[in-house]
């Protein structure tokens, strides 16, 4: 549930003018005060004209993220995808090169919708 509140905050930031790191720091800010872990080696990303295109976007804002912020602007889409773990943030790839689950064992919750910025706010593209 938390997690899919978080992604629903971070859709409402998706409008022009704003920023990427509003984004980050909606997730953020409900996924800490509820005292869970973001995964921070996995982001939402750009989807155009291939599936991972920039900008990466992650759900968390620290200096880094900071200082590759943009602003959001109309016809912007892109995939957010807030991962939360109950324990620690570290994950691991298992054998399958696919799969990837927490390091300490603890649950894990993950949602991602794709997302294009108009001038009358967020459309979810991946609802129907």
């Amino acid at each position: 549930d938390t997690t899919r509140e978080c992604l629903e905050a971070a859709v409402a930031a998706c409008v022009p003018g704003r920023k990427l790191s509003d984004i980050g720091r909606a997730v953020q800010s409900i996924a800490e005060a509820r005292g869970y872990a973001l995964v921070r080696e996995y982001a939402g990303h750009g989807i155009g004209t291939r599936m991972h295109e920039d900008p990466s976007v992650p759900n968390y804002v620290d200096a880094s993220t900071l200082r590759r912020d943009v602003v959001l602007r109309e016809g912007l889409c892109i995939a957010i995808e807030p991962m939360l773990n109950v324990g620690g943030a570290a994950v691991r790839t298992l054998d399958d090169d696919w799969t990837v689950v927490t390091q300490d064992g603890s649950l894990s919750a993950h949602w991602e919708d794709t997302v294009a910025v108009t001038k009358d706010g967020p459309r979810v593209l991946t609802r129907v």
